[in-house]
């Protein structure tokens, strides 16, 4: 007889999905396994909590000395274009970013964007600039924060910008993943890393993901239901969508490789269930740590070496997702509609 399953309601401890023996692949993580493994990269959140009405935030991705005198080479896929990645034709075009990068609330991403610009422009990257291409991603957290009121300010901005850091990164309900929802469940900020052996050397490839879209979770090929693991079956809520996906390697690649792996980060959500719905716009966005027109240093990769990189994209991603699940917290929003994170304890006894 199958032992009961626990109270998925009871308070515990959020874990990592690689803490509950959900490790995902063979290869290797860098030390924090999370974006900031990769070396130069900074990551901060600045959170908004004032329930019921509000839950939001932004996120900011901060790699070291980027401006519009030192772009890094990147590569932008749209696997549904239904939502706002501002930047992304200039990153199409030119296959290069010149700010950090920041994710937040849908209609809060103009605001954000308006930011970005103004805390570039005082800074010495930025300091001759006659031109800048903000890079803002957004996610729809609209059923559980009032998103009308675009609560994301200028304030805000800076203040995640200026908390960046290495080290290990804050996920689940932070950021601008504090009013996402995935899969039926509170979702949030997800990351992920791997180390991978490249022609005689070994690099880092890191992944952050602001989960927010529909489908059935799927974990190690079983579909996992929050009815399946005891939580209430949500009702319908509006259609949720613009799953970011952030991709950053110290890997010797151009713009055009980076378009390659943004095109993984998306397809890797199919991994745990994406649906991929009408209103789903799923981003991915690559970026490497090696400026443009770096004279000294490896030559870019032979496009048959990249498979690594491509394996070690599609682990991350699947990783990132389960651990912004996991992580999550529990939000009450405004009109009353309540997501529940993944709760480790059932799910680990649903798999058997």
């Amino acid at each position: 007889m199958r032992a009961p399953m626990p109270d998925p309601l009871s308070p515990v401890e959020p874990r990592r999905a690689r803490e509950l023996g959900l490790a995902v692949g063979d290869l290797p993580t860098g030390w924090h396994n999370a974006l900031t493994d990769v070396p130069g990269i900074r990551v901060g959140h600045t959170t908004l909590i004032r329930p019921p009405r509000v839950h939001s935030g932004v996120t900011a991705i901060v790699p070291d000395g980027v401006g519009p005198a030192s772009p890094l080479p990147a590569g932008v896929f749209a696997g549904n274009g239904y939502g706002k990645l501002l930047g992304s034709t200039q990153i199409a075009e030119l296959g290069a970013i010149e700010t950090p990068i920041l994710l937040t609330s849908t209609l809060s991403a103009f605001r954000v964007a308006d930011a970005l610009v103004g805390w570039m422009l005082e800074r010495p990257e930025g300091a001759t600039a006659r031109s800048l291409n903000p890079v803002v991603g957004e996610c729809n957290d609209g059923l559980l924060s009032d998103i009308r009121s675009r609560p994301v300010g200028e304030e805000h901005v800076r203040a995640a910008l200026e908390s960046a850091s290495g080290g290990p990164v804050a996920e689940g309900s932070v950021g601008a993943g504090t009013g996402t929802t995935a899969l039926g469940f509170k979702a949030g900020i997800g990351t992920s890393s791997r180390r991978v052996p490249l022609a005689g050397h070994e690099v880092t490839l890191g992944v952050l993901v602001q989960a927010n879209f529909d489908g059935t979770l799927r974990v190690r090929g079983r579909t996992a239901t929050p009815a399946d693991v005891g939580l209430p079956t949500p009702d319908s809520g509006p259609e949720a969508g613009s799953c970011m996906v952030v991709v950053a390697t110290d890997a010797p690649t151009d713009a055009r490789q980076l378009t390659r792996l943004a095109r993984r980060a998306v397809y890797a959500l199919a991994r745990v269930g994406a649906g991929y719905g009408h209103g789903s716009g799923d981003y991915g966005l690559a970026f490497g740590t090696r400026p443009l027109g770096t004279p000294a240093g490896p030559a870019v990769l032979p496009d048959a070496e990249l498979d690594p990189l491509f394996i070690a994209v599609l682990d991350a991603v699947e990783e990132a997702v389960l651990n912004s699940l996991l992580m999550a917290t529990t939000t009450t929003g405004p009109g009353g509609d309540t997501r529940h994170p993944l709760p480790a304890a059932p799910l680990l006894a649903l798999l058997g």
